[in-house]
């Protein structure tokens, strides 16, 4: 039996011989569709109809984001290339393509070269190089050196999702301090901005929402393979170990934050920090699935993903009647959505004014009632020290380090990192 083969040259010369050649011999493979655009070759790819798809250099929208679609298809791409044009292979490597054969090629070299590119990613021959993994992330380019700490974490950095449900929990305070804070225990930390509704990570800590942030970070991996270099350039660097990643400050622009670069980011993140905090959406629904028969963005896509990647999610609520009960649904929404990350629930606000008894008493028998769960830790609502941080644009370390929110969060991180908590001391950024 032939292996199946699609094409897609967008009207290059070579293709009509090729495909003729292919055909006509006895090379083991046939190219069963030949493919207007990229469009018809994903569309065709995610049918089954193939095991390898050769494509023309020059066809247009051929990018990294299309590459790793072609192989959660099971389908290999191979590049073909005018001989001698190294600017195209050049290409078409940094969009993930490892097979090249050149246009004027024997068709019985065409055919080997597919043969080992399928032979390669087919189970039992080790799982494919896929976009953004660390073991094929480029070198550090020279001259990063002044953006990047003298030495990078050789261990894989860990991802924490902090993620609650709707209602202002409380998220991105909890984010920005807990980052602050693994940092201030000698760790490196990498703050990012991954809420599509509109992040404020920018404006909490007196930023430039119009930074590249994210939305460049997911473009660059759209086209590239994206490493440490490029991401940590992307970054705000607040201290010598804390980095910030900002988010989309308008609404509308969460198609630029698309759930299929998520992870390459994120494997540039652990590339770069040894612990990467994501403020992530509150909104897991995947109903705008059903409007389309192909393909189409997700806005809730990127928090998924995000959450699929972590390594601990953080799921933080307020702690008070409405903010409990919209908790332990979301709970229930997180269960639903698959999430293979132990999840610490986070009990944020914590006052004595709206919970009768203790609070700490009342409100862990509430979450172990209603949910199962104890809570990991519980923050103290600390509304005067949270006003004077975003009103000077800094972080509760800085502003009020002696704040009792910042000290329940010191000690979070300090369980998170697995270090002792640190006595506090005020930095300059």
């Amino acid at each position: 039996m032939k292996l199946p083969v699609l094409s897609a040259a967008d009207g290059a010369a070579w293709e009509a011989g090729l495909v003729t050649a292919l055909e006509r011999g006895d090379h083991g493979v046939t190219v069963v569709r030949r493919c207007v655009d990229i469009v018809d070759l994903l569309a065709v790819a995610a049918a089954g109809q193939g095991r390898a798809a050769l494509v023309a250099s020059g066809l247009r929208r051929l990018d990294a984001d299309a590459i790793d679609r072609l192989l959660a298809a099971q389908v290999v791409p191979v590049g073909v290339v005018r001989r001698g044009d190294t600017a195209a292979e050049d290409r078409l490597r940094a969009a993930g393509i490892s097979f090249l054969v050149p246009d004027d090629a024997e068709p019985s070299v065409v055919a080997s070269v597919i043969a080992e590119a399928v032979r390669s990613t087919s189970p039992g021959a080790g799982a494919p190089r896929m976009f953004g993994d660390p073991a094929t992330s480029m070198a550090i380019p020279p001259g990063a050196g002044a953006a990047l700490p003298d030495v990078l974490p050789q261990r894989r950095g860990s991802v924490i999702a902090v993620w609650g449900p709707t209602g202002a929990p409380g998220r991105t305070v909890v984010a920005a301090t807990l980052a602050d804070e693994i940092a201030r225990l000698g760790s490196s930390a990498l703050l990012v901005d991954a809420d599509v509704y509109g992040g404020t990570v920018a404006v909490l800590l007196g930023l430039l929402d119009e930074s590249p942030g994210l939305a460049a970070a997911c473009r660059q991996a759209g086209t590239t393979r994206l490493d440490a270099g490029a991401l940590a350039a992307l970054c705000w660097q607040l201290t010598p170990t804390l980095r910030v990643l900002t988010g989309i400050p308008i609404a509308q622009r969460w198609p630029e934050v698309r759930a299929t670069a998520i992870e390459p980011v994120l494997n540039a993140a652990r590339h770069l920090a040894e612990f990467s905090v994501l403020d992530c959406g509150f909104g897991l629904e995947t109903d705008e699935e059903l409007s389309y028969d192909s393909l189409a963005p997700r806005r809730n896509g990127a928090t998924l993903a995000a959450l699929d990647e972590a390594d601990v999610i953080l799921a933080v609520g307020a702690a008070d009647p409405i903010g409990l009960q919209r908790l332990v649904r979301g709970l229930g929404e997180l269960r639903d959505a698959e999430v293979t990350a132990p999840i610490w629930v986070v009990l944020n606000k914590v006052r004595r004014s709206v919970v009768a008894g203790d609070p700490a008493l009342e409100l862990t028998a509430a979450l172990q009632r209603f949910a199962g769960r104890s809570p990991a830790a519980l923050l103290p609502f600390d509304q005067d020290a949270v006003d004077a941080a975003l009103a000077a644009g800094r972080l509760l370390g800085e502003s009020r380090p002696a704040s009792a929110l910042r000290q329940a969060v010191a000690e979070l991180a300090a369980a998170l990192v697995g270090a002792p908590a640190q006595p506090s001391r005020r930095r300059r950024r």
